[in-house]
């Protein structure tokens, strides 16, 4: 997902806005799923204003890209490419 957020308004906010409108409206429109629940954990990464039309461009075929790179691998690889600290243990649950 890529989202503008005004400066007054923290990621952990927005986040919880739209995990909770997503997942209700996955619970109403779609009962197979009435046990989904999003997982507690998420990863934001800012965007400069002249990358966003790639970030498009990545969302639009990331279905595609992740038949050769799995969304896990990628995520790492960025993690790692930032000198971002994390433990794997965590990541996933």
């Amino acid at each position: 997902m890529l989202a503008k957020l005004r400066q007054d308004k923290a990621v952990s906010e927005a986040l919880r806005g739209i995990k909770a409108n997503s997942s209700g409206w996955i619970h109403r429109t779609f009962q197979p799923l009435r046990a989904f629940a999003w997982q507690i954990g998420y990863g934001a990464f800012s965007v400069s204003q002249s990358q966003v039309d790639k970030v498009n461009r990545y969302i639009a075929n990331q279905q595609k890209h992740h038949e050769r790179v799995s969304f896990k691998d990628e995520f790492i690889a960025l993690l790692q490419a930032h000198e971002i600290e994390y433990d794997e243990t965590y990541l996933w649950d």
